[in-house]
């Protein structure tokens, strides 16, 4: 076990192994009491696509091993050698995510591949204001642990697929980016296929043309998108309001010029889907005064 391996396990099940559960969570963070410390209010918080931890109270985060370095008020090695003792079922699921794809091919089967038409399907994407976007996505039937499943597919450019329905959020395949090209000197980047979505829908209402969009599907996925956005004169982000979004946007303009943070949007909102959802009167009146 080193740093790397042991920084990959979720930062929820060392906690758990800790004793410590969340006072409140949703899919992409949790927060905690304060694990170093006695507090009443939560302020210790988990970006869980990031595996980051950030206590608000003392200004002070990183990774795992940062986090048992103080939790143990020990070295990096002596933080591995009690790594080594600990018994984390995810460890083992992290050997079988970084097999070859032949291998991992053996843990599904995607049975059927069709346009969206059952109604469930139909029905989760009206709840999420994109349910007239269906030419981007699919209807993936697949077979997993010896059990059917269905859900909304989102290609993705390796041939995997986001899967989405309201009870679950995988990929099928190898996780990877999706891009859409349209032959544009701009390009539009959005951390998930909904926000994309979303903002097909208010494209014309905002008088914006026709781009080039690239999907991370992850925002881990940042690090490996500079190939693909550096040759581009202008650059739209439309990323989450939280940590990860502001992590995301500020290595993005670093290491690129013309890059726009597009957020203030929806800057009362969690994400670009968050205020299609849930967006009041007086915003549905500025969407519609643009589109004039």
């Amino acid at each position: 076990m080193n740093c790397k391996q042991f920084n990959s396990i979720p930062l929820e099940e060392v906690l758990l192994s800790l004793g410590h559960l969340p006072t409140k969570q949703n899919e992409k963070e949790a927060w905690y009491l304060n694990p170093f410390a006695n507090e009443s209010q939560a302020s210790f918080k988990i970006n869980k696509s990031l595996n980051y931890w950030y206590l608000f109270s003392e200004g002070i985060g990183g990774t795992s091993t940062d986090f048992m370095k103080k939790y143990l008020n020990a070295s990096v090695n002596e933080v591995l050698a009690w790594v080594e003792k600990q018994s984390f079922s995810s460890f083992q699921q992290q050997r079988i995510s970084n097999q070859k794809a032949e291998n991992l091919s053996k843990q599904y089967e995607i049975i059927e591949i069709k346009n969206v038409q059952h109604p469930s399907l139909l029905e989760y994407l009206r709840e999420r204001k994109v349910g007239n976007q269906t030419q981007f996505l699919h209807e993936i039937h697949y077979r997993m642990k010896d059990k059917n499943y269905f859900g909304i597919g989102f290609k993705n450019d390796s041939g995997g697929y986001e899967i989405r329905n309201k009870y679950s959020k995988i990929c099928l395949g190898k996780k990877d980016i999706s891009t859409i090209q349209n032959g544009a000197e701009s390009l539009r980047v959005f951390e998930g296929f909904f926000d994309f979505l979303s903002f097909k829908n208010v494209e014309k209402f905002l008088q914006k043309e026709l781009s080039d969009y690239l999907i991370l599907n992850s925002v881990s996925m940042i690090s490996k998108i500079k190939n693909s956005i550096e040759n581009y004169e202008n650059i739209e982000l439309y990323f989450d309001n939280d940590e990860a979004g502001d992590r995301g946007i500020e290595m993005i303009k670093n290491e690129n010029k013309n890059v726009e943070d597009c957020r203030v949007l929806y800057s009362d909102f969690k994400d670009l889907n968050d205020w299609m959802i849930h967006k009041n009167p007086s915003l549905e009146r500025q969407v519609k005064q643009r589109r004039r």
